[in-house]
């Protein structure tokens, strides 16, 4: 092989040794721009996540004064009131001395109750349906509506801060129902399984056209957005005369995000 053609044989193989190390550092920049793409989308995913669990927890705790307020004023003020007039009467009546004690024990036990509620360690210690039985006892309590939950585990493992978050899109719909629907009645079953949760919450109440404005205007939209946070599927299905329900699958998933959250 005489100078010529080794010269040429360089040149060739030195353009292609060129051109493969550009090519090279061509993919790795794409493979590191996608690299700090799904970094970055997934603290974004994390951050949204912090910031739905702090605003849930408000929301929560926001309910939770509500709820104090109406029991103090329709519930625990109308027993002690009751309680005065019975012993008010007992000269007339020895009789009221008795209905007077057991007036006194039941709202001892509301206040017990409602002791539970205020405390903010409350949930965080209770399961989920626990923290449901307690919600929905209250509406029967309160006559607000005649409740039935029903379920298969009474608990099961889920991020606490998962749970929270679908306690409260629960609530949203329990409030849509007391102020809106004009439901006398309410329906909720908890079924887990393998790594899934089912959740059914149904009332007979008026109900209303799902396609119209009126769904976004009574917050029923959150619970969509929440439902996407943790990535739930949530279903909301209606017709006026008709009730509403609300649907919510949930996969138990062991995400990056929701560990380094909980941290």
């Amino acid at each position: 092989m005489d100078e010529t053609k080794i010269q040429s044989f360089l040149i060739v193989f030195s353009i292609i040794a060129f051109a493969l190390a550009l090519t090279m550092i061509f993919l790795f920049a794409i493979f590191q721009k996608r690299k700090n793409k799904l970094l970055l989308e997934r603290q974004e995913a994390e951050n949204r996540f912090k910031e739905e669990i702090i605003e849930t927890q408000i929301e929560i705790r926001e309910e939770t004064l509500r709820n104090i307020s109406w029991e103090l004023h329709d519930n625990i003020g109308q027993l002690l009131t009751l309680a005065k007039i019975q012993l008010g009467q007992v000269e007339e009546n020895n009789n009221n001395v008795s209905e007077a004690e057991q007036t006194l024990t039941q709202c001892l036990t509301e206040l017990r109750s409602l002791s539970k509620l205020i405390n903010p360690n409350t949930f965080r210690s209770l399961s989920l349906v626990n923290a449901l039985k307690m919600e929905m006892e209250r509406f029967n309590r309160m006559k607000y509506l005649e409740t039935k939950l029903t379920f298969n585990e009474e608990s099961f493992e889920l991020d606490t801060k998962v749970e929270i978050i679908i306690f409260r899109m629960l609530q949203e719909f329990f409030a849509n129902t007391m102020k809106h629907s004009k439901a006398s009645k309410l329906e909720v079953n908890v079924t887990y399984e393998g790594d899934t949760l089912v959740i059914m919450a149904i009332d007979n109440g008026i109900g209303f056209n799902a396609q119209s404005g009126d769904f976004e205007g009574i917050g029923l939209m959150n619970i969509k957005s929440r439902a996407k946070i943790i990535k739930a599927e949530a279903l909301i299905t209606s017709q006026l005369g008709k009730g509403t329900e609300f649907f919510l699958k949930y996969k138990n998933q062991n995400d990056e995000a929701y560990r380094s959250s909980s941290g």
